[in-house]
């Protein structure tokens, strides 16, 4: 490519947008903003003056092998520079936008473009949602997954096309039009072209600081306020919450390669301060939640009530139903043992919408892409019907996360990643929850309650999920631990650069876009060309494939296995009661050494049978209350294989099946039945105590 490391040749001319962008950055206009600057650098000393330095360089790039690398942090200087904001502000304010990525022109799940997220809903999100199904209405997963009930119907979700009229879109969704008001660019010159976009930005933050009143300050701590305004959120606390999230970063400082392949660097500021005051300008308006019905969340993040409802309705057959969750008395009642990370296939109002209905199904937690706004919508100490497994439900909370899985570059942002992993961090520590991903769940990896259930299990959050990443933010990232031959291993791709194909991210036929995973494809042979190992429970009869959702021979970041053997740059794991192999070269690991417990069969035992759930023995069910079946999955774990353990429980059953205002009817049901959770497939699954033994890897 030219103007790319390595290469000689001239760099091409520049396309229309971009000649425009360099005359209004070097041209009127310039040499105020340059003047503005260089005072500044003057009058906060040396230290000041290179902290500059690596950032903004005095002019056009020499040659083209320095533009290689290099051309987006100068872009972000030219932006800054033109519309008079510090750098360090929209460098900030990107990183938590995007991480600074552009991610191929591609739109974010709530229609943001480009390095500084500038939202265009009118051309992405009309498009978006006609093309998604919805989440829970979609497939045949019965959310409450309580085989002593009638499994719930629910209707598919809208297409959200009435949320979705553009005199009616939140301004949030509308910042490409404010900024190409501003600037003079068009929409698509702001969406396609990544100096346009952030030039946008800046132009952005340069207005809310006027509306503010506040001078185009080069001290980055008088643009609090501006950048409390940039998400165009209408709650206060949700811009205070991006505000504080971006101050952070400067403080600390970031660097990274992004998705273009283009280093940037924000350097660290660790003095910097911020008057939170800025903010009363704003017009951001309280959060809707009524006095009294405050939502259950850290300070840290913007979070409203916004209450699922618990009500009786009659439904389509003229039957006494009721809707959408269970009354319950956790952790007092039982422990909560699990956080299930879910996307919601759908776009933030129509999802508002849809959990407001009774007859609809609820979640405890919704997290908006745009900015991290968070609303809660089931208390912690009720269980909602989301995962598709009752035992699940009954000991979990549910996040759902603005997003689609089938589509890769509909991106989640950092600011809805941070916000996530400070409620997550919440919940751990309030209901003391191990941070693993025994513990720490996707959608797909609830296992289904019986055989028949698996096939219409969901599949998100899917493989476009940064695992990585998010318990880098929770404080525990996926490292190397153990010894390198050892009997438990982590996965742990690396999320950029580790490119699996996937299939069937539309109906066109054509293989999913090339993009980063945080998951690695098994085969029944150290050979790229072999099977796809099987999911008898998935396929019965039938194959494994790479489509997106087919989890059948998928292994995910973070997850543990117990090694089955090495060959070369391949190995050999124990998964859903067979050997698989995954390609695992030492130059680029996609699996690192760990340490931890691993259930093998007992001794004597030929073959043990694994359980969806761990419910009690019959004998512990008391009168009238139904006793619910041990049903065994169709995979079977044989001598000689091993599989990381979870957590050890008592078999435990919540019987909530009758409209209970009060929370006085319903019961949990324990027995002498303990169990192991395991780590069998992609997918979790339980097996007796009594069945096995523990040994350390």
């Amino acid at each position: 490519m030219p103007g790319s490391p390595g290469s000689s040749g001239p760099v091409p001319e520049a396309p229309d947008p971009l000649r425009r962008l360099a005359r209004g950055a070097f041209g009127k206009g310039a040499p105020r903003a340059r003047r503005a600057r260089a005072l500044w650098a003057a009058g906060t000393g040396v230290a000041a003056a290179a902290l500059l330095l690596p950032l903004v360089s005095a002019g056009p790039y020499a040659t083209a092998e320095q533009r290689g690398t290099s051309r987006l942090q100068q872009q972000f200087a030219d932006a800054a520079e033109d519309h008079d904001v510090p750098e360090s502000v929209l460098l900030g304010v990107s990183y938590l936008q995007s991480r600074w990525d552009a991610h191929g022109g591609a739109p974010s799940v709530s229609g943001g473009y480009g390095p500084m997220h500038l939202t265009d809903a009118r051309t992405a999100l009309a498009r978006s949602a006609a093309a998604h199904g919805g989440h829970f209405g979609s497939g045949s997963e019965d959310p409450r997954g309580d085989t002593a009930r009638p499994a719930l119907k629910t209707a598919a979700a809208t297409d959200g096309d009435e949320a979705l009229k553009p005199g009616e879109l939140p301004a949030r969704l509308r910042t490409a039009e404010r900024a190409a008001k501003l600037t003079g660019l068009t929409r698509k010159e702001l969406r396609e072209s990544t100096a346009a976009n952030l030039r946008g930005g800046a132009a952005l933050l340069a207005a809310a600081q006027k509306k503010l009143g506040r001078p185009l300050s080069p001290d980055p701590a008088d643009w609090y306020g501006a950048v409390a305004s940039f998400p165009a959120a209408s709650e206060r606390g949700t811009g205070t919450a991006f505000a504080d999230d971006v101050f952070d970063v400067m403080r600390s400082g970031e660097q990274r390669t992004t998705d273009s392949g283009q280093r940037v660097r924000l350097d660290a500021d660790p003095a910097l301060r911020a008057d939170p005051s800025q903010v009363d300008g704003t017009g951001q308006a309280g959060l809707r939640s009524a006095p009294g019905q405050k939502p259950e969340c850290p300070r840290s993040v913007s979070c409203e009530w916004l209450p699922a409802p618990y009500e009786e309705y009659t439904d389509d057959d003229g039957n006494p139903n009721y809707g959408n969750h269970d009354k319950a008395r956790r952790p007092a009642s039982a422990s909560v043992d699990y956080i299930v990370v879910h996307d919601t296939e759908g776009n933030w109002d129509t999802v508002m919408d849809l959990i407001q209905d009774p007859e609809y199904v609820s979640w405890n937690y919704s997290l908006r892409s745009s900015d991290g706004h968070i609303a809660q919508h089931v208390r912690g100490k009720d269980a909602a019907w989301h995962a598709g497994n009752w035992y699940v439900n009954a000991k979990s909370v549910g996040l759902e996360h603005e997003g689609f899985l089938t589509d890769p570059d509909a991106w989640y942002t950092e600011a809805m990643y941070r916000s996530s992993a400070r409620l997550v961090r919440y919940l751990v520590d309030k209901y003391d929850i191990p941070l693993d991903r025994q513990h720490i769940l996707g959608h797909d990896n609830v296992p289904g309650v019986t055989s028949a259930n698996i096939p219409g299990m969901h599949t998100d959050p899917g493989p476009y999920f940064d695992w990585q990443h998010y318990f880098t933010l929770l404080g525990r990232p996926f490292t190397s631990k153990g010894a390198p031959d050892g009997k438990l291993l982590t996965i742990r791709p690396d999320y950029r650069k580790h490119r699996p194909e996937y299939t069937k991210c539309d109906d066109s036929g054509d293989p999913c876009p090339a993009h980063g995973s945080g998951a690695v494809r098994l085969h029944t042979a150290p050979d790229a060309d072999s099977e796809l190992v099987q999911d008898i429970g998935l396929h019965p009869g039938g194959k494994s494939t790479t489509g997106v959702n087919d989890t059948g021979a998928r292994a995910s970041t973070g997850q543990q296995y117990a090694v089955a053997g090495r060959k070369g740059d391949w190995t050999a794991i124990w998964y859903l009661g067979q050997k698989a192999w995954f390609h695992n070269p030492k130059k680029q690991p996609t699996a690192v050494p760990a340490r931890g417990r691993l259930i093998v069969p007992a001794d004597g035992k030929d073959e043990i049978p694994v359980y969806g759930r761990a419910y009690p023995e019959k004998e512990a069910y008391p009168e009238g209350i139904p006793a619910q079946e041990l049903s065994p999955l169709p995979y079977r774990i044989k001598a000689g294989q091993a599989y990381a353990a979870g957590l050890k429980t008592r078999g435990e059953y919540l019987y909530a099946k009758e409209f209970d205002p009060e929370a006085e009817k319903f019961k949990v049901v324990r027995g002498d039945l303990t169990y192991y959770q395991i780590q069998l497939g992609h997918r979790v699954a339980f097996v007796k105590a009594e069945d096995v033994k523990v040994i350390r890897s």
